[in-house]
């Protein structure tokens, strides 16, 4: 098993290995047989010589893991037994491509290069000194710029592929990021239109049923805004799925005014809810984000008195400034419980939260000092 996972790391993939392996034999046969049929004189006999290149060669497969070792051995024993002919470039080559500092790449070559100087081959031996300098300086430097050079550019492709995967690793984690805000957005448009509207109906129902006999008029009243409140939770709920068919931007979201929260709150107050409207400030159209985010703080509180406290008295406060929108809805001490049943998600006041706090405004809701329940939020406007 150890065997294995050494094999695996040597070489990452059969390409490599079978490189490595054919380059090793191939020039420990090539150095083997030239160094046996050549007519020098070797410090020891040709056929030691040889098969002392037939070892250096076959030590070529540890080139891409051991380069400096592989070099240090190769000046030692190369020198010492005459052995390797052309082994000795491919591992030059081998200590510049795989080794990470070039400083030490530079110095093992110029060790190298001294050593061959003071103890040359057979083959150099009847040249001049300065033919010696200058083809040890060609079959020195020349491996060692192409191994450089390759090993550079080795290091620049492993750069771009990591740096690419990282990418796509963070394109991944911003998609799915984005697929959970965009659910989150989603279920809180679903729960403004599905559970806001149809509390409310469940409230107008109610009251239709305990009307219905001593006063028909009120009656046919209530189940007209109960169709009015049904035609708009469908339009509502159609811009959502159209949202999810085609897009953000595929439907225009309508402009919410104040007389959108008066209508709302005339919705309330029809079903025998007790709530004042008081705006303060000047009346001016609001950024559609703005005026979506109003109108779903009332909406929501506004749901959250039908569902827990009945029918206390409300106030509903907006205070309409120069540079911000400031929303109060506080509602008293519920007086009887609510005898409806309408069930709690829980998840209202946290999506009023997160749309309050994504338009950089802040958000309270709590208990009040007279048993009631108060919401509150500051929505600032966009400087003109």
């Amino acid at each position: 098993m150890q065997l294995r996972g050494w094999w695996s790391a040597a070489w990452p993939t059969r390409r490599s290995r079978a490189l490595d392996v054919t380059l090793a034999v191939s020039l420990a046969a090539v150095d083997s047989v030239a160094l046996w049929f050549t007519d020098q004189e070797f410090y020891l006999p040709p056929p030691v010589v040889s098969a002392c290149s037939v070892l250096l060669g076959l030590a070529l497969i540890f080139r891409r893991h051991h380069p400096v070792r592989l070099t240090v051995f190769a000046i030692v024993f190369g020198t010492v037994t005459g052995a390797g002919m052309f082994t000795g470039v491919v591992i030059l080559y081998s200590l510049a491509a795989y080794t990470p500092s070039r400083r030490t790449a530079w110095g093992l070559a110029g060790i190298g290069y001294v050593v061959t100087l003071a103890f040359p081959g057979p083959t150099a031996r009847d040249q001049p000194f300065l033919a010696q300098v200058v083809f040890g300086v060609a079959f020195t430097a020349v491996p060692v710029l192409l191994g450089l050079y390759m090993g550079a550019r080795k290091q620049l492709l492993a750069s771009l592929q990591e740096r690419a995967a990282r990418l796509e690793r963070e394109q991944h984690l911003l998609a799915e990021r984005a697929r959970g805000e965009e659910r989150t957005r989603i279920a809180r448009e679903m729960h403004d239109v599905v559970a806001n509207r149809i509390s409310v109906m469940v409230v107008h129902a109610g009251a239709l049923r305990a009307i219905a006999v001593r006063d028909p008029g009120r009656a046919a009243e209530t189940a007209g805004v109960i169709g009015d409140m049904g035609r708009q939770a469908l339009e509502e709920l159609r811009h959502v799925i159209g949202v999810l068919r085609q897009g953000e931007e595929a439907l225009p979201q309508e402009e919410v005014t104040l007389a959108h929260v008066r209508e709302l709150v005339g919705q309330s107050g029809a079903a025998g809810l007790r709530v004042d409207l008081a705006i303060h400030g000047e009346e001016r159209p609001m950024p559609i984000a703005v005026g979506r985010t109003v109108y779903r703080l009332v909406q929501e509180a506004l749901t959250n008195v039908h569902k827990h406290a009945g029918a206390a008295d409300t106030r509903i406060e907006l205070g309409l400034l120069p540079e911000a929108v400031e929303v109060e809805i506080a509602n008293g001490a519920p007086t009887a419980a609510p005898d409806h049943g309408l069930p709690s998600g829980g998840n209202g006041l946290v999506g009023l939260r997160e749309r309050v706090t994504a338009l950089g405004g802040s958000f309270e809701a709590g208990p009040g000092v007279d048993g009631g329940y108060a919401v509150r939020a500051r929505l600032p406007l966009p400087a003109s």
